[in-house]
């Protein structure tokens, strides 16, 4: 990959984008604490919060990327952008649990669009051979968002007060939303690509069957289920660490603000290291150990399945120090799945087609998600967390044998 290349700037573009909106999104795990404080929140009622958001955001992500398949990237982004910004901006004014999880729906629905996009501008925009390391980057940006928005949150709410954490958060996303405007276009009406590098791009992406192009034509095809399923098992374990860490560590570990401040980071900056090198890893099979395509992306899956088993053990282990590095490896192993599951929905599906195809299997995955928040909710103040991290040891091996089991369905047919 050239780094000076116009494709590397619509990347670091896509990335920044994609951090801001992790900021937004994971400031309210930071406040938990304090919100169920000042808002009488109970355990429950914040799992209600929490599915609030992700039941919006499952619903709302084949609908934004039918939008931006169909509008396209330049309008639709921005346009999701400014809402994401707006919905955050308003949770400041949240005087209890249902207003907060009101405000927290209609984040999710805005915020839905930013996988597929930036997996749709991937597929626009990167060769085959180098679509899972710029997946790789560009789901870094989901992961560094996480680790700074305790930091910032934080910082805020102990200066101003947690409702100026949301505006602060919030707000940056405005910026984003009127850049990204002016700035993206395809690469065949962008005038910042060289003749050279367009056709670099085309002569590297190889023609994708095109028979599935509605959603009803999706759904039953053998390749969405083959990556739909892994994905439904793999996201629990993201929502846990955006959502329920923070509260993890002050409920069963003692922590405060500060202390969760400092550490809660760590899995986050973990999963960025897991995202990059989960990239690389694709290509790095293929070339020296001879896997094909889609050979080299499902052994990066096990890999990371395997490594998933750190953070099923938190609950074996005293230390808090402890806890955080191996929900550190977690972080790292899941973010090398997912960018290597999301790679898949660009590989398999036309390039017309790809924010509304990753848009239903990252509604599977928001399934699950969702539902395994529900569940914590109902049983984290009855059996503690351990049990329920331990879950998150085997679903991802699940996954990973489902998708060996299937994968003479992702082998695909040229046009």
């Amino acid at each position: 990959m050239n780094w000076r290349s116009a494709r590397v700037r619509i990347l670091l573009l896509v990335m920044i984008g994609t951090i801001l909106n992790y900021v937004a999104r994971n400031s309210l795990g930071a406040l938990a604490p304090q919100l169920k404080t000042d808002l009488a929140i109970t355990t429950e009622q914040y799992s209600y919060i929490v599915g609030a958001f992700q039941l919006a955001y499952t619903i709302m992500q084949p609908i934004g990327g039918m939008l931006i398949d169909r509008i396209g990237l330049t309008a639709g982004f921005a346009l999701f952008a400014l809402a994401w910004s707006l919905a955050n901006m308003a949770h400041g004014f949240a005087r209890g649990w249902l207003s907060l999880a009101a405000f927290r729906g209609l984040l999710g629905m805005a915020e839905s669009v930013v996988i597929p996009a930036g997996m749709k501008t991937i597929g626009e925009w990167f060769p085959d051979r180098e679509r899972s390391v710029a997946t790789g980057w560009f789901n870094a940006g989901t992961a560094f968002g996480a680790v700074i928005a305790p930091i910032i949150a934080a910082l805020v709410a102990k200066t101003w007060g947690w409702q100026a954490a949301f505006v602060v958060t919030g707000g940056m996303g405005l910026i984003f939303a009127a850049v990204w405007y002016r700035t993206y276009r395809s690469p065949e009406v962008a005038s910042y690509v060289s003749a050279e590098e367009l056709a670099e791009i085309r002569a590297g992406q190889r023609p994708v069957s095109v028979e599935a192009t509605s959603i009803g034509a999706i759904v039953t095809t053998s390749r969405f289920w083959a990556i739909a399923v892994p994905r439904f098992l793999a996201e629990p374990a993201w929502q846990t660490f955006s959502f329920w860490v923070p509260l993890y560590f002050a409920k069963e570990r003692g922590w405060d603000l500060t202390e969760i401040a400092l550490f809660a980071w760590v899995p986050f900056l973990a999963a960025d290291a897991g995202g990059i090198l989960g990239g690389y890893m694709s290509p790095w099979l293929q070339r020296w150990r001879g896997f094909s395509l889609e050979g080299s992306r499902i052994a990066g899956i096990w890999i990371g399945a395997i490594l998933m088993i750190a953070p099923g053990c938190v609950g074996l282990v005293a230390s808090p120090y402890a806890a955080i590095a191996l929900l550190g490896i977690g972080g790292f192993a899941h973010q090398a799945i997912s960018v290597l599951i999301n790679t898949l929905s660009a590989d398999v599906f036309p390039k017309n087609h790809i924010a509304k195809a990753n848009g239903l299997v990252g509604m599977c995955g928001w399934t699950g998600g969702l539902l395994f928040s529900l569940l914590i909710g109902q049983f984290a103040d009855t059996i503690g967390f351990a049990p329920l991290f331990a879950c998150l040891g085997v679903f991802d091996l699940l996954g990973a044998i489902w998708l060996l089991a299937l994968r003479r369905h992702l082998t695909v047919a040229s046009a």
